[in-house]
């Protein structure tokens, strides 16, 4: 197999018999959440992907969004999870079991935004290039990350002061 389609389908979840987008998401998921207390990596982590990614659709898909290229998915899925990351690095467990359950509100979001391909995320679908391949994704995943930046600050907002 070449590097290029290795990259593509994210070591293999793209080759899911079913559903490999929302394998491929999981395994982002999965592998991005010992760096969620360590913003720095996982923006890195979804840069690379999104560069590596380009490269990689345009040279193993043909201009096509084959259900197999998946670090597409990746990419998406590592921006919305940054808005899941602990403000601080001290934050205590409960604060860890919170980025927990936010990520898990992310993936939910970002499949959700990636399946109904809303505004922009439809028009660059529609694009059969690198750019819609992986440019679909990353608008899903920063509008997901836009929902839970907007939910966490509306917590914080409507929370009752200690007192």
């Amino acid at each position: 197999m070449k590097i290029s389609r290795v990259i593509a389908t994210f070591g293999g979840c793209g080759l899911s018999p079913k559903a490999p987008g929302t394998v491929g998401s999981l395994a982002a998921l999965l592998v991005a959440l010992p760096f969620m207390r360590r913003k720095r990596v996982l923006a890195t982590g979804a840069v690379v992907a999104s560069v590596a990614g380009w490269w990689a659709a345009d040279q193993a898909g043909d201009g096509e969004d084959h259900g197999w290229i998946v670090i597409d998915e990746v990419a998406g899925m590592w921006i919305s999870l940054l808005a899941c990351t602990a403000s601080k690095p001290t934050e205590d467990t409960s604060s860890q079991e919170n980025s927990f359950i936010w990520s898990l509100v992310a993936f939910a979001l970002f499949r959700l935004f990636d399946i109904r391909k809303p505004g922009p995320v439809g028009m660059l679908d529609r694009r059969h290039d690198a750019l819609g391949i992986m440019g679909d994704d990353i608008v899903a995943g920063i509008m997901a990350a836009g929902c839970i930046k907007t939910f966490r600050w509306l917590g914080r907002a409507l929370k009752p002061a200690k007192g």
